[in-house]
C-alpha cells in the first residue's frame, strides 16, 4: 500500500483526521482538488463569513448606546466598509491557510492535488489540472469533501446577480437592495451583514418564523434586530419564479406579489459533495448524494470513512473536526472515542443566537416538566456599559432532578459564552452549580446566576406548593 490512511478533502474534518494520523505515526495524505486547502470552512464559507461579519458587526454598533457608541464607522461609504471587510476576509483566509499548510507539513501528511475518484475499494485515482492522472492505494480511506450549496436548475444563477452562499462572499460592489430566499442559519447571518452593511434586505420564507426550530422569544430579538436595521419580512411565502432583467432580480411569489431588487441571494440548503467520487465502484452506495455510517464513521465498506458535512446533520467545522479523530482513532487503535454528549450550535447573526441541548419545542414534544429562568443583558452592568438592551440567557431545566436541558443565548458573545453551560451539562452539574459559582464582575457571563436564581426560586415555589 502506497498509504496508511488517504484522506479525500482538505476542509476541518479531514485535516483533523489527517493530523491525528501522523499523531500515532501513520502515514497519512490529504487529496484535495481545489487550488487552496482548507475547504469550505476557510475558502468559502465559515471563515469568510465570519470575517465579512465581524466588518459588518462594527458599523452596527455605531447606532448603539453604551461606551461604544463613539467609535463609528459612518463616515466612510459603503462600499468603502465593503473593501474593509472583503481585505479583512482575505486576511484572514491567507493567514489560516499558512497556519493549516505548516502544521500538515510539519506533521508529515502529503498533500496530493487533484481529483480523487474510486477505482476499488482500496484505490483511488487522481486527475490534476493538466488531465494526468494517477493511482494511489491506502488501507483505510476517509471521505472527508464536505458539502457546496443547493442550486436548484429553475433558479437562474449567473454569480453577480442571482448568488448563491459561495458567490455572495465575492461580490465587490453592494448592492442597493438584496432579497434573501430563506429562514435558516445561512440565509439569517447574510441577511445580517448586508443589512448592516446599509443594503435594504427583504426575506422570504415558508415558515412562521426565521430559524424556525427555537424558542420565538430567542428569535424574537434576532427579527426585531433586523426590523431597526430595517429588513423587510414576507413570512409563509413561496416563490413561483425567478429571473434575471437588465438592472435588477425579479421574483414572483406564489401569492401573486412581485419583489424587485438589484441583487438575489438564495439560500435554502446545502448538497454532498460525492457526485465524483464513483462510489460505486468501491462498493458504496448513497442517498441522494448523502452517505450513512455507524458509530464509528464506517460506511458500509468497513476500511472506508465518511466524516463532516457529507453525513449530514449536524453538518458542523467543530463536530467534523471531531467525527476526523474519532474515525482514525477507530481505525489504527480499535479505539471508540467519545464525543461530549451536547455540543454547542451557533448562528453568527447580528446579534448572535447559541443554543446547547434541547429546545423548548423538543422539550414540550418529549412533555418533559420543566421551568425555564431568564436574564437579560441589560441587567448586567457589563450589558448596560456595551450598550446591549435585548440580549437574553434562558435557562431550561428539568423540574424532576434541576439538571439543565438546554441553554438558549441571544446577545453579543452568545457563541463564546454557551461553552459555560455546554460544560455544566456535560459534567452533569444542575442548576444550583451556577447559583454557587462566583464570575467576574462586570461580566455578561454574571446573566447565568441571574437566571440560575430565577430558576431556583421558581423551583423552591414549586416545592412549597407541592408541601
Amino acid at each position: 500500500m502506497d498509504y496508511d490512511v488517504l484522506i479525500i478533502g482538505s476542509g476541518p474534518a479531514g485535516q483533523h483526521a489527517a493530523w491525528q494520523a501522523a499523531r500515532m505515526g501513520k502515514r497519512a495524505a490529504i487529496i484535495e482538488h481545489k487550488p487552496k486547502i482548507g475547504g469550505a470552512g476557510l475558502q468559502t464559507g465559515t471563515i469568510p463569513s465570519k470575517a465579512l461579519r465581524e466588518v459588518a458587526y462594527l458599523k452596527s454598533r455605531s447606532g448603539h448606546g453604551g461606551m461604544r457608541q463613539a467609535v463609528s464607522t459612518d463616515s466612510r461609504s459603503r462600499n468603502g466598509l465593503l473593501a474593509d471587510a472583503v481585505r479583512r476576509k482575505e486576511l484572514v483566509i491567507a493567514q489560516q491557510e499558512s497556519v493549516i499548510l505548516q502544521r500538515l507539513l510539519r506533521s508529515g501528511v502529503a498533500l496530493i492535488p487533484g481529483e480523487a475518484s474510486f477505482v476499488d475499494a482500496h484505490t483511488l485515482q487522481v486527475a490534476d489540472t493538466a488531465g494526468n492522472t494517477r493511482q494511489i492505494c491506502a488501507d483505510f480511506i476517509v471521505l472527508a469533501t464536505g458539502s457546496r450549496p443547493r442550486r436548484p436548475a429553475h433558479v437562474p444563477f449567473d454569480k453577480k446577480t442571482v448568488l448563491d452562499s459561495t458567490s455572495i462572499l465575492n461580490i465587490r460592489h453592494l448592492p442597493d437592495s438584496l432579497l434573501v430566499v430563506g429562514g435558516g442559519v445561512i440565509a439569517c447571518e447574510f441577511v445580517s451583514i448586508f443589512a448592516a452593511l446599509g443594503v435594504q434586505v427583504c426575506v422570504v420564507d415558508s415558515h412562521a418564523q426565521l430559524l424556525d426550530y427555537l424558542s420565538e422569544d430567542v428569535v424574537g430579538v434576532l427579527a426585531d434586530s433586523f426590523l431597526d436595521m430595517g429588513v423587510e419580512f414576507h413570512m409563509q411565502e413561496r416563490v413561483a419564479e425567478i429571473r434575471r432583467e437588465r438592472d435588477c432580480t425579479v421574483t414572483l411569489l406564489e401569492s401573486g406579489m412581485e419583489i424587485r431588487t438589484e441583487a438575489l441571494l438564495y439560500a435554502q440548503g446545502r448538497e454532498p459533495n460525492s457526485d465524483r467520487l464513483e462510489l460505486s465502484r468501491a462498493g458504496i452506495t448513497a442517498k441522494n448524494g448523502w452517505l450513512s455510517v455507524n458509530q464509528h464513521f464506517q460506511t458500509t465498506m468497513p476500511h472506508i470513512f465518511a466524516v463532516g458535512d457529507l453525513i449530514g446533520r449536524p453538518a458542523l467545522a467543530s463536530t467534523g473536526m471531531e467525527q476526523g479523530r474519532a474515525a482514525i482513532l477507530y481505525a489504527f487503535g480499535g479505539e471508540l472515542h467519545v464525543a461530549a454528549e451536547n455540543f454547542p450550535m451557533a448562528v453568527y447573526t447580528i446579534p448572535e443566537i447559541s443554543y446547547v441541548g434541547k429546545t423548548e419545542k423538543e422539550i414540550e414534544k418529549e412533555q418533559i416538566p420543566n421551568i425555564v429562568g431568564k436574564s437579560y443583558f441589560s441587567d448586567t452592568a457589563r450589558g448596560q456599559i456595551i450598550g446591549d438592551a435585548h440580549g437574553l440567557l434562558k435557562l431550561i431545566v428539568d423540574a424532576r432532578n434541576e439538571k439543565l436541558l438546554g441553554v438558549h443565548i441571544v446577545g453579543e458573545q452568545a457563541s463564546e459564552l454557551i461553552h459555560i453551560g455546554q460544560l455544566v451539562m456535560n459534567l452533569q452539574g444542575n442548576v444550583r452549580d451556577l447559583v454557587k459559582n462566583v464570575f467576574n464582575y462586570p461580566t455578561l457571563a454574571e446573566c447565568y446566576k441571574l437566571a440560575a436564581l430565577d430558576c431556583v426560586h421558581q423551583l423552591e415555589m414549586e416545592y412549597s406548593r407541592s408541601k
